[in-house]
């Protein structure tokens, strides 16, 4: 919904000053506990703000946490070995004008990354978020967090189903999410990430992960010898994260 549909209604209604007076003391109100947030914060712990209420998520599920380390290793390997950006995992705090949410994985252009310094603690929006949808969660993955990217210029979004094992793929368009794919097969291509083409079998699949992971490097080599050295530091990187290898 644009900015202009949602404020139709409001606009001819008689008593658009006692709106905008409620909205006033709202925004004023959620600022107050959004800094409270920022304070009280810290890197231990998987919080969100959303609409003026703090969100701790409880401990995920196995076969979540195995197929958002998959996601991001496959992203991380071919941001390194390509230059073509920064990818981080669920305790990244994106900051949205309204809400901070932690997506389970993000990636960043080089445009935004930048910026970046080792003390970073709340990160912009990202140009691709990924969400691992479960059941506590789904409905402000499709909902608030939708609406809230889709608003303001998330390029591409990836709902992921770990269980059925499927991803969903939706591409910023004229303003609007549009889905561009629904599968549990084949391959996933992102214009947001220039020239990755990714199966989504290795999003489940630890074999045909590491089988997607060479298949990168082995892409790479005839244009950079130093591709291997680069899959050998991400991939370091992750186990020393407790990632699946």
């Amino acid at each position: 919904m644009t900015l202009e549909a949602a404020l139709a209604p409001l606009l001819h209604s008689p008593r658009l000053p006692e709106i905008v007076d409620a909205l006033q003391a709202r925004v004023r109100a959620e600022s107050v506990a959004r800094q409270r947030f920022y304070e009280a914060m810290t890197d231990e712990q998987k919080v969100e703000f959303i609409e003026g209420e703090v969100v701790l998520h409880s401990p995920a599920r196995n076969a979540h946490l195995i197929v958002r380390s998959l996601i991001e290793k496959l992203l991380h390997t071919y941001a390194a070995i390509h230059q073509c950006g920064e990818v981080r995992g669920e305790k990244c705090l994106t900051v949205l004008p309204r809400n901070d949410y932690e997506p389970d994985v993000v990636f960043f252009t080089p445009a935004k990354s930048a910026r970046f310094e080792p003390n970073t603690m709340k990160f912009p929006v990202p140009d691709l978020a990924v969400e691992v949808l479960s059941e506590s969660t789904a409905a402000r993955d499709r909902g608030v967090k939708f609406e809230d990217y889709e608003a303001h210029g998330v390029m591409e979004y990836w709902l992921v189903n770990a269980e059925e094992e499927w991803v969903e793929q939706y591409l910023l368009r004229n303003g609007c999410f549009e889905l561009a794919l629904k599968s549990g097969t084949g391959e996933i291509a992102s214009p947001t990430i220039p020239g990755l083409r990714l199966p989504v079998r290795a999003f489940f699949d630890a074999v045909e992960n590491l089988a997607a992971l060479r298949t990168l490097v082995a892409r790479s080599q005839s244009s950079s010898g130093n591709s291997a050295a680069v899959l050998w530091s991400s991939a370091a990187g992750h186990r020393a994260r407790g990632c699946v290898a």
